[in-house]
């Protein structure tokens, strides 16, 4: 798959030219985030980095990744309301992982005491690579879904202006129009104004778990601003204000600072460093409340990654999706090579053919939010350390995938531009409402391209490694 831009990508004198338009666009689209030096405070802002140029995506596969969303949607539903599935697959990881275990417990504290919520509202992000085929083709494979905190909904509906603008610019008008429109934030909205709806009640609010420090407020903003224009109120707290100001009446209806939460929306609570012990009190406190949480704990548990490679071993989906024989094809497409490590003859034979192979595998803990995967030379050590241990259980392997580098200019902030080799990972957003055993709603609302240089082999934009794109379909 070529670039597309080659020969612009030649002519530095005008790259940096366009790179300074760029800039100008994105700050004036609203492309932002706080600085690492006042992350607490909007009063000095940065632009988000970006690519100078749209990335090229086979159409064929982007329409792939949209059409599987919905499948993905209910797949995770289904995996979140499986108790069973849930305890037997998760049973060896909770041993050795202190954090799902965490999670795990509280999942057992609320069904024993029976789950008050009626509405479960989904917002997740399937995000895949493309693989590259021995043939030269390319075939969409699966990285990770995640099913809490699914960010860039808000910046992904501002940067096609900036891509638009560039290519204007270089007075490439056809191209400019090819570049697809993209809202997921008023998306992941309507599904929240669903939940909201249905929960019932005219004036309760949308509580926003937030973190003290966010340097991506203004991607959470476009989803506030979005409940805000069909007037819903959305108020921001910590864990900290929900221990000390939240509370349940005798039906478990969640009060915070006295007024009613319809839906809690959590942009905090997915990495361990985020909990202290008030804080999983105050988790505790929330998933025993009525309110519709997004996501409740067991679809929180229903994203780990021990979960994502169970879901690839033959006959796990057709039990959990049962006759729905096109609907298994389409997911199981889409899954790389995932292996277990649990101990024993299977996690040893999975750690032998990557310790014999290790630039063809990945190890992954299970957790979220970018920087957290090993590779070839760390995961060779780790493997060695883990081999022999039932702390291996906490990880699993996966297939590496190879796809087609290309040429980009990656745009920080302080940064000099420069060509470098590039791969991108593509998004799908997702939104599903259940309301009792019914899904009454179910769609995907939008994408999000991220691209990265290659010598960076993990990590996302919030973990400072890739920055924003947008699909050039090809």
């Amino acid at each position: 798959m070529a670039t597309g831009w080659e020969s612009l990508l030649r002519d530095e004198q005008q790259l940096e030219e366009l790179a300074r338009q760029a800039v100008d666009r994105a700050l004036a689209e609203g492309v932002l985030l706080r600085t690492s030096q006042e992350p607490s405070s909007s009063d000095v802002v940065s632009y988000a980095p970006f690519t100078l140029f749209p990335s090229l995506v086979p159409s064929a596969l982007l329409e792939q990744a949209y059409a599987v969303q919905m499948d993905f949607n209910m797949l995770v539903d289904a995996v979140s309301q499986d108790a069973a599935f849930l305890e037997q697959t998760l049973s060896s990881t909770i041993k050795r992982d202190n954090f799902t275990a965490r999670l795990f417990d509280i999942h057992k504290q609320v069904l024993k005491e029976g789950i008050a919520q009626t509405v479960f509202l989904g917002l997740n992000r399937s995000d895949y690579m493309f693989q590259r085929n021995a043939d030269g083709s390319a075939a969409l494979k699966q990285i990770e879904i995640n099913t809490i905190s699914a960010s860039f909904g808000g910046l992904a509906s501002r940067t096609p202006a900036v891509h638009r603008h560039v290519l204007n610019v270089l007075s490439k008008t056809q191209e400019a129009a090819k570049i697809l429109s993209n809202n997921p934030s008023k998306g992941l909205a309507l599904g929240i104004t669903r939940a909201w709806e249905l929960y019932g009640s005219a004036n309760a609010l949308v509580l926003l778990i937030a973190q003290e420090k966010e340097r991506n407020i203004f991607d959470q903003r476009a989803i506030e601003n979005e409940l805000l224009a069909r007037n819903i109120h959305v108020i921001r707290r910590r864990f900290e204000d929900v221990s000390e100001k939240a509370s349940l009446d005798q039906d478990r209806r969640l009060f915070m600072d006295g007024q009613e939460v319809a839906v809690v929306y959590f942009r905090d609570g997915y990495m361990p460093s985020q909990y202290s012990p008030q804080n999983w009190e105050a988790r505790l406190l929330l998933e025993r409340s009525r309110a519709v949480k997004c996501p409740d704990i067991a679809t929180q548990l229903a994203g780990t990654k021990k979960v994502q490679q169970e879901l690839s071993r033959m006959g796990v989906l057709e039990m959990l999706l049962p006759g729905q024989p096109e609907t298994v094809a389409r997911l199981h497409a889409t899954f790389a090579g995932l292996y277990s490590l649990d101990m024993g003859e299977e996690g040893d034979q999975a750690i032998a053919e990557a310790l014999a192979a290790p630039s063809q595998f990945v190890l992954k803990p299970q957790r979220e939010g970018g920087g957290n995967n090993l590779y070839g030379e760390e995961m060779v050590q780790a493997l060695e350390r883990l081999k022999d241990s039932e702390e291996r259980a906490s990880y699993i392997l996966m297939e590496k995938i190879e796809p087609e580098p290309f040429g980009n200019c990656l745009l920080r902030p302080g940064s000099p531009v420069r060509v470098v080799q590039c791969i991108s990972e593509l998004g799908i957003f997702g939104v599903y409402v259940r309301q009792g055993k019914t899904l009454v709603m179910n769609k995907h609302v939008g994408h999000l391209l991220r691209t990265k240089a290659i010598e960076h082999a993990d990590g996302g934009v919030a973990a400072g490694v890739a920055v924003l794109d947008n699909p050039y379909p090809v």
